[in-house]
């Protein structure tokens, strides 16, 4: 972003990664914090009359972007008007660093093929974002169906064109990881597709078939291609120590939404930090019947939160945190904005401190956690 006019905001209590300070300044120049302090500022500012002034949330699992450029099955909606109004609630919810997951490998219909409209999205927010229209800051996680025939050329296409920060290695086959309970994955598509039975049962056996093809030499193939490009590796959906090793081998460094306590404990002693939904909190368990976020909290097995399909989830989720685990609000509101930086190797920022980007938020926190103002890079972006 261009450099632009300093910055001093008064009045605040101040979110640090260890404490709070009930009556803060900052102070900001050219993007950056470059002082900070307790009680009256030296100069004057803009009072944030006691609301909370917290670090920018970094989001690293967010496929909320389907649902604008596909609200309803097959209809493709306008591209930039998809991704704009993506990211004005993307800012509105609070974050200020996105990644925005991108899905390759063709389903059950083959209209999208080796991630055609993957790239479609991408060149739309690398577009929008040159022109100055996006407000937060946007990077790709690739998630890639590891099951799927195309998967290994989708990837490769895409890599072709645009850098990606995150690629998640998932499978989604009936009766394996999210949905051990088939019955549940049978409410899924049911709900999502309107399948009949006979169709359903088609399409598990369609998935079975492709599993036991693909699964294997995809994702070796897809773990060879993240590693030559320096992506981040993400493992989702781990449920046993057996998919642990696996991960470990493959050298992920997040756990996105182990499914089983068993496998969040593996996750931690392996060195992989832990990802679950911020939905999952805040609902009070999984959708799909797996290990309650709660539970991992409880149990100090939780690093970073994912708003997963929920923007406005990802703060409320921080906020909630305290009530259920050891955490006071400082830590826990680092496994939005510190922790998920730091997995990603951004150490630019994620707390507030003396030479961090100035990515901030106003919020008023009663009942419900409201971000009222927020900036990135010094700049007032809503």
């Amino acid at each position: 972003m261009p450099e632009n006019s300093p910055l001093v905001l008064t009045d605040a209590r101040i979110v640090l990664a260890d404490r709070i300070i009930e009556n803060g300044w900052v102070a900001v120049v050219d993007g950056k914090i470059v002082e900070l302090g307790e009680g009256q500022a030296p100069e004057a500012g803009m009072s944030l009359e006691g609301d909370m002034l917290m670090p920018g949330l970094v989001e690293l699992h967010t496929d909320h972007l389907e649902v604008h450029i596909e609200p309803r099955p097959k209809v493709d909606w306008h591209a930039t008007s998809a991704v704009v109004a993506y990211d004005a609630q993307i800012a509105a919810a609070g974050i200020t660093t996105v990644f925005d997951c991108l899905r390759i490998g063709a389903d059950r219909e083959n209209r999208d093929r080796e991630g055609a409209r993957a790239i479609r999205v991408a060149n739309t927010i690398a577009s929008e974002a040159e022109r100055g229209n996006l407000r937060s800051e946007h990077h790709t996680h690739l998630r890639c169906e590891v099951c799927s025939e195309d998967v290994v050329r989708a990837a490769e296409n895409f890599l072709e064109r645009h850098p990606v920060g995150i690629m998640s290695l998932m499978d989604h086959t009936p009766g394996q990881r999210q949905f051990r309970d088939v019955n549940k994955l049978k409410e899924y598509y049911q709900g999502k597709m309107q399948l009949s039975e006979d169709e359903l049962q088609k399409f598990f056996n369609d998935r079975y078939r492709m599993h036991e093809m693909y699964a294997v030499p995809h994702r070796s193939k897809l773990v060879e291609i993240a590693k030559a490009h320096s992506v981040t590796l993400a493992s989702h959906d781990d449920t046993t120590v057996e998919h642990v090793d696996e991960s470990c081998a493959d050298g992920a460094a997040i756990a996105e939404f182990p499914t089983t306590v068993e496998a969040a404990e593996a996750s931690r002693k392996a060195g992989i930090s832990v990802m679950m939904g911020a939905p999952n909190l805040i609902r009070g368990g999984s959708h799909s019947g797996n290990v309650a976020a709660s539970e991992l909290a409880g149990n100090d097995l939780l690093d970073v939160f994912s708003s997963d399909y929920i923007p406005a989830s990802l703060i409320m989720a921080a906020f909630a945190l305290p009530e259920h685990s050891s955490m006071e609000l400082p830590q826990a509101i680092q496994t939005v904005t510190k922790a998920p930086a730091e997995t990603v190797g951004m150490s630019d920022r994620g707390e507030i401190a003396i030479g961090k980007r100035a990515d901030l938020l106003r919020v008023r926190n009663h009942e419900t956690p409201v971000v009222r103002t927020v900036w990135r890079e010094g700049q007032r972006v809503l």
